[in-house]
């Protein structure tokens, strides 16, 4: 396919949906002064990591009769811009690999994507995991788990949690492994999406969200960043800027496919012109083996 050599690698929050999916649960399902309660609760270190009092919120608004349908059908209403879900749908049908890699949860993501008809077009999602136990209560639980270890990143953007450089690492050793070689084009919005910023290469593409924190940490450390930097700010920016990257990256993989075939083609005619040597009887050519019958 057209695309083939390509990997769109998206954030969630803020990037595919225009909200971020734990506030906008907790907010619909008109929960915020609960949130207030709870937070003088938890204890300091629980509060660095926003998933455990996420957890803790959804073990109160189970207690309270509040069902997995109902955070689904909250979750169906978040706002995605329409120009967005055909840019992923679009891109997915030109043969482009595409990714998530979140700080939300399995749970959100695949519920929206689902609703949306979007699922099928990613081949892998990296996020928190997020799964309805047997009492049908939803949990969440850290994509590291940091109370083991550290995940070993010094970024003061990377939450303990996760580190999404790492997991654009682990993306980049697996498409080493392939015949083709991969154009990168990473998109994103928050702090922890910085870091895998700076894991880009050259000749590959990042795209932050302009006005949001990640586009801030760009701007003043620019010459930390060996990707192309090509922002946007809304869903039609979204699109637009994302189909001339893929435009631009087809565009650059058929001039140098016809380039090898070019050298090629010039190796084949040299070849062929080449003089043969001159026969002097039978010696000319290698002499036919006998076959014993």
């Amino acid at each position: 396919m057209a695309a083939a050599g390509i990997v769109v690698i998206f954030d969630f929050d803020k990037t595919i949906i225009d909200c971020d999916s734990d506030n906008w649960v907790v907010d619909e399902l008109g929960a915020t002064e609960l949130f207030n309660q709870l937070l003088p609760t938890m204890p300091w270190n629980s509060l660095m990591v926003r998933l455990w009092f996420l957890d803790r919120m959804m073990k109160e608004l189970h207690s309270q009769g509040i069902r997995i349908e109902d955070i689904a059908t909250v979750l169906k209403r978040s706002p995605i811009h329409p120009r967005i879900i055909e840019a992923i749908k679009s891109a997915h049908a030109l043969g482009c690999d595409l990714k998530i890699v979140s700080d939300a949860n399995t749970f959100f993501i695949e519920t929206i994507l689902e609703h949306h008809g979007l699922k099928e077009c990613f081949s892998e999602i990296n996020t928190n995991p997020g799964f309805v136990d047997e009492q049908g209560r939803l949990r969440i639980f850290p994509h590291h788990d940091f109370t083991k270890s550290s995940h070993g990143c010094q970024h003061s953007s990377c939450p303990p949690n996760m580190c999404k450089g790492i997991v654009i690492e682990r993306i980049q050793a697996s498409l080493s492994m392939e015949d083709q070689k991969k154009t990168i084009i990473y998109l994103g919005d928050g702090l922890g999406d910085f870091c895998p910023t700076l894991k880009l290469g050259d000749g590959d593409y990042v795209m932050p969200r302009k006005g949001f924190p990640v586009w801030d940490l760009i701007c003043n450390k620019r010459k930390l960043v060996n990707a192309e930097i090509c922002e946007w700010s809304d869903g039609e920016e979204f699109e637009n800027v994302l189909f001339h990257l893929i435009s631009r990256i087809i565009s650059i993989d058929r001039k140098n496919t016809s380039a090898k075939m070019g050298q090629l083609y010039s190796v084949d005619c040299k070849l062929e012109t080449m003089p043969l040597p001159v026969a002097t009887g039978h010696e000319a050519f290698p002499q036919a083996l006998s076959v014993l019958h």
